[in-house]
């Protein structure tokens, strides 16, 4: 065998067994897709201030290889099944079922403190905790989100509902239920400059909720 034949084996008995230990580091779920290195899988379940900003992207950083975190947030979503788009209605809601969760990060509400939904607001307590079951099913740790303040109500949702209607409720579905809340709301209470509309924070408040989020993982109560 000649020299050039020999390195030509040695590259393909190389990629057989590269291809192989790749292969066997994957875990196939029964969805049909692959969650390699048996990583911790993360939901990032919300409406456009999980799907629109930098918030699930930073928390992949801070959280490491040791984690997988999809985000599974969804433009205009609400809780309350009885408004235009309910979250439980949605693909994304589909999809993050599918992937199979270790973690939930639930972070709704503000669509639902839009005064067009707020009068069914005595809907929100059941539906949420509806919500919260289907994913209970796979028996994941899940962290309920005290959504962050709105700074400019002329867009839709009040601040003023939020604060004295819909975050008193997120509180009693959290106790009634025993599961952990992560106070972003607080987080952000004094950065109206971190939000370049008033309601979807921009890169710095992404930031600031992704590292609230990664507190309350890392160090569960």
């Amino acid at each position: 065998m000649n020299i050039r034949k020999k390195y030509v084996l040695a590259a393909v008995i190389l990629l057989v067994i590269l291809s192989a230990a790749f292969v066997s580091a994957l875990i196939i779920d029964q969805s049909g897709g692959f969650h390699p290195f048996n990583r911790i899988q993360v939901a990032c379940v919300g409406d456009s201030i999980t799907e629109g900003t930098y918030y699930p992207s930073d928390l992949q950083i801070l959280l490491g290889h040791n984690y997988e975190v999809g985000n599974f947030g969804a433009s205009g979503r609400t809780v309350l099944e009885n408004a235009d788009k309910p979250y439980i209605n949605s693909q994304a809601f589909q999809n993050a079922i599918a992937f199979e969760p270790k973690i939930v990060i639930i972070m709704l509400g503000t669509n639902d403190a839009n005064p067009k939904y707020y009068s069914q607001s005595e809907n929100f307590t059941s539906d949420y905790k509806t919500l919260i079951a289907q994913f209970e099913v796979s028996n994941p740790k899940i962290w309920i989100v005290i959504p962050p303040p709105i700074f400019n109500s002329s867009i839709g949702p009040s601040n003023e509902n939020l604060v004295q209607g819909i975050i008193p409720r997120i509180q009693q579905i959290a106790s009634d239920l025993n599961l952990p809340t992560i106070d972003v709301n607080s987080a952000l209470l004094n950065k109206p400059q971190d939000f370049w509309d008033g309601l979807h924070p921009d890169e710095i408040g992404a930031e600031i909720i992704a590292m609230t989020v990664y507190r309350a993982i890392v160090n569960p109560a």
